[in-house]
């Protein structure tokens, strides 16, 4: 599948906003106005955006708690999703989940996630679902390199390569686990190797390519939508930020990170690309990133003048509320 001008177009719009975005909370956290933990996604751009290229309204994402990029490249709305970082009432998830915990259904997001491996599993189960539904729906379950080691990932894998499930599951291997480097927490280099021991293909691709991944996930894709089971896809990319906001990143130097931001950085690379072939103009580009900064602060004007949760919305949208005397 080949993209043209207007998905091209549309590509490096998600990945302009999800930049964007990212670099503004930033800002805002610093300077204490955001509440509670960010996890960034700046610098892992093209893997949200050449995998999501490829979704549409049946088909479902499962996120990390570094989430941000996939709901933005799953169409999740930005006012709502600041409003919701933000804790405001307005939020996607009424100021409740907060940057970890951010999902919309309608949209086919099933949620960020705070633990570790936690969106493997469901998106296993959303891939069943979509099988025995017959809706044509493919999962997408996005992870880190660290949670290639808990044993979610290994079950969900089993599982779907036994039933041959509409699934990709997509690692990010960002070289780090939290602080822990993957060449000390794996046990092999290329952990795409992994689904060897599944029976399913194993694909590696270059994060920081929107071009190589665009590829390599739709190859996954359209194989999971011709019901020949899951594809585990490898992305080697770099976080330009630290594990959350504040990390004192003592476990990797300056150096490193500057030379993968002046070489490697996923928007620069698809600007060259486009521009040297004439698919694209540079004042299109400008435009862009114009309107999404455009986007991006009204966002965040959104939030500020929405309203705080009242108190009692603390017990609406719970589950199961125990009355006094222990009768649920």
């Amino acid at each position: 599948m080949e993209l043209r001008r207007e998905g091209l177009l549309a590509a490096y719009r998600t990945m302009r906003t999800i930049r964007s975005f990212e670099q503004t909370l930033n800002e805002l956290s610093q300077a204490g106005k955001v509440p509670g933990f960010l996890h960034l996604y700046a610098g892992t751009e093209a893997v949200a955006a050449g995998v999501c290229a490829h979704l549409n309204e049946r088909d479902h994402v499962a996120s990390t708690h570094r989430g941000h990029g996939h709901c933005i490249a799953k169409g999740v709305d930005l006012r709502g999703m600041m409003a919701e970082i933000f804790g405001r009432r307005t939020g996607i998830c009424k100021g409740k989940g907060g940057s970890m915990h951010i999902a919309d259904t309608e949209r086919g997001m099933l949620g960020a996630n705070g633990i570790v491996g936690g969106g493997i599993a469901l998106a296993a189960g959303a891939a069943l679902s979509a099988k025995v539904l017959r809706t044509g729906g493919v999962a997408i379950s996005f992870f880190g390199d660290g949670a290639t080691n808990e044993g979610t990932f290994h079950e969900s894998l089993n599982m779907a390569a036994i039933y041959r499930l509409p699934a990709v599951f997509v690692i990010e291997n960002n070289g780090y686990g939290e602080a822990t480097p993957a060449e000390y927490h794996a046990s092999v280099p290329d952990l795409a190797v992994r689904a060897q021991a599944y029976g399913i293909p194993g694909v590696i691709a270059d994060g920081m390519d929107f071009f190589d991944v665009f590829a390599k996930a739709g190859d996954a894709i359209t194989r999971a939508r011709r019901g020949e089971g899951p594809t585990l896809l490898e992305c080697k990319c770099y976080r330009y930020y630290g594990h959350y906001v504040g990390d004192p990143l003592t476990y990797r130097t300056k150096e490193e990170s500057e030379k993968v931001r002046a070489t490697r950085d996923p928007l620069d690379r698809f600007e060259r690309r486009v521009s040297a072939d004439g698919t694209l103009a540079k004042d299109e580009l400008c435009r862009v990133d114009d309107e999404v900064a455009a986007a991006v602060a009204a966002a965040v004007q959104y939030a500020e003048a929405s309203p705080l949760p009242e108190p009692a919305d603390l017990t609406a949208d719970v589950y199961v509320r125990y009355a006094a005397g222990g009768e649920g």
